[in-house]
Parts: structure tokens; sequence; C-alpha cells
């Protein structure tokens, strides 16, 4: 239902552009959001961007981290700048409306230092 690519391995500073592709579902109509698991971590929230467009991103990423979605393509956005060693994880993407909840299988982000 959600494919998730565009992670890799970069150095500090770099920029990256996650992509998550969404079938079979109302994609327009769809919640969308960013998630990130870092190694002994607990999974956490990065941005969110509802059907209607709006969209909110985490404070602890604010200001490098900008999410996005193309209705046309069924896909949502995650465009990364100026990336930390901190922000090495697995990210996830989540398709959410009131008759479902879907997960990406998650593409990892490594950063270097």
């Amino acid at each position: 239902q959600l494919q998730a690519c565009g992670g890799g391995l970069v150095q500090a500073g770099d920029s990256l552009r996650l992509s998550c592709a969404a079938s079979g579902v109302s994609f327009r109509f769809t919640d969308m959001g960013w998630y990130r698991q870092a190694p002994g971590k607990q999974r956490e929230l990065v941005a969110t961007i509802k059907s209607d467009g709006s969209s909110d991103v985490s404070d602890s990423v604010k200001g490098r981290f900008t999410i996005s979605r193309d209705n046309a393509k069924n896909t949502v956005y995650l465009q990364i700048d100026r990336l930390k060693p901190e922000d090495t994880a697995v990210y996830y993407c989540r398709a959410q409306r009131w008759s479902f909840d879907y997960w990406g299988q998650g593409t990892q982000v490594t950063v270097s230092s």
C-alpha cells in the first residue's frame, strides 16, 4: 500500500528527499505522515500533512524538514536539508483515514559526520 524510498548514506550537511507512494487508497482524502526510528529509540513523529494540505513539522526538525504531497502522483515527500548524524534512522510513512491506518516498510537514512 505504501512504498517509501529515497534514503541512503549521506554526509552531514547534505540533503535528501524521501518519497512515499500510496496505492489502493483514496490518496487525496488521506492524511499522511512521516516518522522515524533511530537505533535503540522509540519511533517518533517527524511531520504530518492532512488531506486539506495543512502540515506540521516536529519542533526538533523544524526549519530543516519539509513535508509536501502531490495528489496527482499519490505521493508524499519529506525534504531533509542540512542533515545531521542524529537524523540517522529508518524513516516510515503512514497513511490514515477513519477506516484505515497503514505503514510503509521504511527507508534507511544514515548520516556520516
